[in-house]
């Protein structure tokens, strides 16, 4: 009976298991986030959540505060970038996505325990900002110059007054006023960007 050397056997490709377990972290990370808070994140617990060895989760993020940077970038990378040619139609479906995602009940469980994390960690304050709320601010940029290219905004718009508006309103009734987070708010927010920022005559 002739026998096959192991190295000659077919090896599995491991990027299917690299991409369940980036899944399987991630999304345990999201849910121990809204169940306790970003500070009480433990990565023994995450790791025990997602069924990977806590070294597997090392390999990925050096730190609890990377993990959480990746978390929270994969839960804004659901808003995509909307490029309809046109302003009102662009603006209005990126706040609408903003809408759905933020009105789920894990995601809004989510961003309380960050911002009173990133209150008191200014290292975790610096990751986060530095390592996907950056690039989102500059491809909502992208949008923004799209529409002063077309005309339907001020060329000398303040473009960090503009990101803050977008934002501003679905987080403020999100952590403080507890208002309603839905279309309304996303058509009310279109408006305002385009209104306030309006080309003067």
């Amino acid at each position: 009976m002739s026998s096959v050397s192991p190295s000659a056997l077919p090896r599995p490709t491991g990027r299917p298991r690299e991409e369940r377990a980036d899944r399987a972290i991630l999304a345990a990370a999201l849910e121990l986030m809204a169940e306790q808070g970003v500070r009480d994140l433990r990565m023994d617990d995450v790791a025990s959540r997602a069924g990977v060895g806590k070294a597997t989760i090392y390999r990925r993020y050096r730190s609890k505060e990377e993990l959480v940077s990746a978390t929270v970038a994969q839960l804004v990378s659901e808003i995509t970038l909307p490029d309809t040619g046109s302003t009102r139609d662009d603006l209005l479906a990126l706040m609408r996505k903003a809408v759905t995602v933020y009105s789920g009940s894990l995601e809004a469980g989510v961003m309380p325990g960050l911002v009173d994390a990133m209150s008191r960690d200014p290292e975790l304050a610096r990751t986060v900002r530095e390592g996907f709320l950056a690039g989102r601010r500059a491809g909502l940029t992208s949008v923004l110059e799209r529409g002063v290219a077309r005309g339907d905004l001020s060329a000398d718009m303040d473009f960090e007054l503009a990101l803050d508006v977008l934002g501003g309103p679905l987080f403020y009734r999100l952590l403080v006023t507890g208002g309603p987070i839905d279309d309304g708010l996303a058509r009310g927010v279109a408006e305002l960007i385009l209104r306030g920022f309006a080309p003067t005559t």
